[in-house]
């Protein structure tokens, strides 16, 4: 299946801001720039288009996978106060409802399919554990959502097999991964290299890019 084209032209430069902070602190990441734009567009048409993002990694990165989802599913560094509008949909449950709205914070859809355990478990012990993502992408994922995987050699198994899962079911597919990317990049429509080979040291400068990224969709998503 074709790559989707990206633009790169919805950021601003209050998004901007964010990257070039990047930059300045982790000079290495330069070579990641052009790409970090690039997920950037596609995770706000994603988000614009009303879909949803699935994320999975392996180890450290089943960490990372689940660390991005609690950036995106609540406030990050801004508040997220509902909208009037939004409000306005709890009135008929009274002070209740009030009560709720007061407190929901706005999210961004993410959902990490690394912490599935009961299912997990169950898939892995009757099925084959190398399609344990690839089944809850087919389950889960639609047309309109994004895939996005952790994975430092970009050759895992599981991660291959949900990716090609994903692009079977129209996704688009956004992957980190290191300077080797391995056999997944040829599949994904936007993949950010770590500028280093070594499992390790390719996961520091994950949480680094992946903040970046939540800085800048929660810049832009929740400016007020």
């Amino acid at each position: 299946m074709p790559k989707v084209k990206i633009g790169g032209k919805i950021m601003r430069e209050k998004e901007r801001y964010f990257l070039d902070d990047l930059l300045n602190r982790y000079p290495s990441l330069k070579c990641c720039e052009e790409d970090i734009e690039k997920a950037f567009d596609l995770l706000v048409k994603v988000f614009e288009s009303e879909g949803k993002m699935l994320v999975c990694g392996n180890g450290g990165s089943a960490a990372d996978s689940e660390h991005i989802v609690g950036e995106l599913m609540k406030s990050f560094i801004k508040r997220r106060e509902l909208t009037p509008e939004a409000k306005s949909e709890f009135e008929p449950f009274g002070e209740e409802g009030k009560y709720i709205a007061s407190k929901l914070q706005g999210a961004l859809p993410a959902i990490s399919i690394s912490i599935l355990t009961a299912f997990g478990t169950a898939y892995i012990n009757s099925f084959d554990p190398d399609l344990v993502y690839a089944q809850q992408v087919y389950g889960l994922g639609n047309k309109n959502d994004v895939l996005l995987v952790f994975s430092s050699s970009g050759s895992s198994k599981n991660i291959y097999n949900a990716v090609i899962t994903a692009k079977a079911k129209g996704m688009r597919v956004v992957a980190l991964t290191g300077e080797s990317s391995g056999k997944i990049e040829d599949l994904c429509d936007v993949t950010i290299k770590m500028p280093a080979f070594i499992s390790p040291l390719v996961q520091e400068y994950y949480l680094p890019v992946y903040h970046t990224l939540a800085f800048m969709l929660e810049e832009y998503f929740f400016e007020k």
